[in-house]
């Protein structure tokens, strides 16, 4: 009976009975094309965002070298290339469940009574355990581990382009702020000249004294506002410090007046690719893979354990009789365990499990349908800014021709200085709003690239 005990089980051990679930993906709606980019063709390559950097699509040498110092450098990066590195230790710890167990002891004791002498003993043992994965219960921990580990592989992927798109979008807010301060320098000087003439055209009683007024109204209005760009600026400034991992103290972004901007034409491909591209839905994937197989492990309960040890030992008074045969013994083992009764706790296990299971393909399909939503956004948002520039300049435009005009009519004395006032600041107005609109162009262009998932794809950080 014994041996056909090891007989049955060396094939149950090789037929290897999983006691939990197929996995399937859950099903989500993957629509043909999206909504807000019909007829809209990208004039960069379709797998431009696989080619390298994402960032490098914006042209600016800058903003290339900051996002370098992204991987290397920012905190909330390190935190996650340390979860992922004890996601794969668990991984490991998991497998090695798989494989038996040997064990080595060596001891030696000297006891005796007191006037009869001493004895000594010595004794060295070989023992090894295993437990067969008869049920899958240890298959499905190490599928349930590699899940986790890819999941945080996905998450690690996540936090790398959340780092980056806000870095991104900070410098280009930057960059913002220098061409509105750049603008702003340029009519403060004006206003200067200007509040000089109507001073010169007060003293030789050419005009009342509140053109002088609003003059100096004007211009200490423009030098405030100037002040707030300034601290603007500086908040930015420390914002982009901190994602490179420095001290604000230690950071210092030049400024750059003359400012070029490029909004690169981003591919936007099909929808079924973004449950490859964006990380977070990778992610959520993963954990639905994770808990498929934590239902497995729950079920295995319902089954006995079975294990197997062997042990190899000598003894004897001196070393040397430890390396005698005759002093050899050895031992063989096979155990089951199963529990009779627990008042139900493994079938509540079984349905805590399953229902964490539901609620992880609820979580996946609502990141899908989010993600989805988050590209539309996107491209609405790059379409309709694109059209908003073109507006924005011709309303520049015609608002610096009326502020010259304006200006040409009170040096004539045909209007008051009111006027003037007015046509000034609906024309530094305009500019302004042009520069905004710009930057908003660029920041929207970041964030479709995030909402597309920045060229990462699920399976790449695994090596």
């Amino acid at each position: 009976m014994y041996r056909l005990s090891l007989v049955a089980l060396a094939a149950g051990i090789a037929g290897g009975c999983a006691v939990g679930p197929a996995y399937q993906r859950p099903m989500t709606p993957e629509p043909v094309a999206f909504k807000e980019a019909q007829g809209w063709v990208p004039a960069a390559p379709a797998d431009a965002l696989e080619r390298g950097p994402w960032w490098q699509l914006f042209d600016d040498p800058v903003l290339n070298e900051l996002a370098g110092a992204i991987e290397v450098s920012n905190q909330n990066v390190a935190v996650a290339v340390a979860n992922y590195a004890q996601a794969r230790a668990l991984v490991a710890q998991q497998r090695a469940s798989l494989f038996p167990t040997v064990n080595l002891s060596l001891s030696g004791d000297r006891a005796g009574v007191r006037g009869q002498g001493a004895d000594n003993a010595y004794r060295l043992n070989l023992g090894g355990s295993w437990e067969p994965d008869v049920w899958g219960r240890l298959r499905a921990g190490v599928t349930s581990a590699q899940a986790s580990a890819e999941a945080t592989a996905a998450d690690l992927a996540s936090a790398r382009l959340s780092a980056q798109g806000e870095l991104a979008a900070n410098y280009f807010a930057v960059r913002a702020l220098d061409a509105q301060r750049s603008l702003l320098a340029r009519t403060i000087a004006g206003y200067e000249r200007e509040l000089q003439i109507t001073t010169n055209r007060f003293n030789v009683g050419i005009v009342a004294r509140t053109d002088v007024l609003q003059a100096q109204t004007q211009l200490a209005n423009a030098r405030n506002d100037e002040l707030s760009l300034k601290r603007q600026r500086a908040q930015f400034e420390h914002a982009i410090a901190v994602l490179v991992g420095k001290a604000p103290s230690e950071f210092t972004l030049a400024p750059l007046p003359e400012w070029r901007v490029t909004v690169p034409a981003v591919p936007v491909g099909v929808p079924s690719l973004l449950l490859q591209r964006r990380p977070d839905i990778a992610a959520a994937e993963r954990d639905v893979a994770a808990a498929n197989a934590e239902i497995g492990i729950a079920r295995s309960a319902y089954f006995p354990n079975i294990g197997l040890s062997a042990s190899l030992g000598t003894g004897g008074s001196s070393v040397s009789d430890l390396f005698s045969a005759s002093n050899a013994a050895w031992s063989f083992g096979l155990s089951a365990a199963q529990a009779i009764f627990n008042a139900g706790a493994t079938r509540a296990s079984v349905a805590g499990a399953e229902a964490r299971h539901q609620a992880t393909v609820a979580r996946y399909r609502q990141t899908v349908l989010t993600a989805f939503a988050d590209v539309e956004n996107q491209l609405s948002a790059t379409r309709i800014l694109e059209q908003q520039q073109e507006l924005t300049r011709a309303a520049s435009e015609a608002a610096d021709k009326v502020e010259q005009q304006i200006l040409n009519r009170y040096r004539a004395g045909q209007v008051s200085y009111s006027e003037v006032v007015q046509a000034q600041a609906t024309a530094l107005s305009a500019r302004r709003q042009l520069v905004q609109v710009q930057a908003d162009r660029q920041a929207a262009a970041v964030a479709l690239i995030q909402a597309l998932g920045g060229g990462w794809r699920a399976g790449q950080e695994q090596g």
